[in-house]
């Protein structure tokens, strides 16, 4: 009996640390020549109870199209019940936001697409401008095993990000610090 319950509980283990974040929606080119043994999942294994931190040397946008304390409606599908959820802004940063690669730390299946690390969150790129297919380690944290692992840059996009609070519109607890959204992925109220 014990076997079957210690069994059990590392199948779930598994099942959970195989989970990742990309961008689920959506079949570009550059996904469909992707591995098709690589994995896009949603962010639904993130870090939900984020911290108000940021980066050592994120500078706070100058000019934000969106003010803090200001709403908007995401547009984005990172997580479960993200897309058409109201945001609260609770910071806006200008930085360059990069799509990469990663395999966790932790093992398990390598993560693609995931939206978003941004230049303060890889190690040593200081003001560099990191091309596509640039090998980095990543210091962001929004996941189990992604703080320390090396990844790939896909894209990058000079932008302001945002730090954004909301409620799912599939219900459930708030989702309070969720970095990072861009600009366009938000829109007026």
């Amino acid at each position: 009996m014990k076997l079957k319950k210690q069994l059990f509980i590392l199948g779930v283990a598994t099942i959970i640390g195989l989970s990742g974040c990309g961008n689920s929606s959506g079949n570009n080119q550059a996904d469909n020549k992707k591995d098709s043994n690589q994995s896009e999942m949603d962010h639904s294994q993130m870090d939900h109870a984020s911290s108000d931190e940021v980066p050592k040397g994120l500078q706070e946008a100058k000019d934000p199209k969106y003010e803090v304390g200001s709403q908007a409606i995401i547009k984005a599908d990172h997580m479960k019940g993200m897309d058409g959820a109201e945001a609260t802004i609770v910071g806006a940063y200008d930085t360059t936001a990069y799509v990469v690669d990663y395999t966790p730390t932790t093992g398990g299946e390598k993560v693609t697409n995931h939206k978003w690390v941004i230049q303060e969150e890889i190690k040593d790129a200081a003001d560099k401008n990191l091309e596509p297919g640039t090998e980095v380690t990543l210091e962001a944290d929004h996941m189990k095993g992604m703080k320390g692992a090396k990844a790939t840059i896909d894209s990058a996009e000079k932008t302001t990000v945002y730090m954004v609070d909301y409620t799912p519109t599939t219900g459930g607890e708030k989702v309070k610090n969720h970095k990072w959204v861009t600009e366009s992925e938000l829109s007026a109220k």
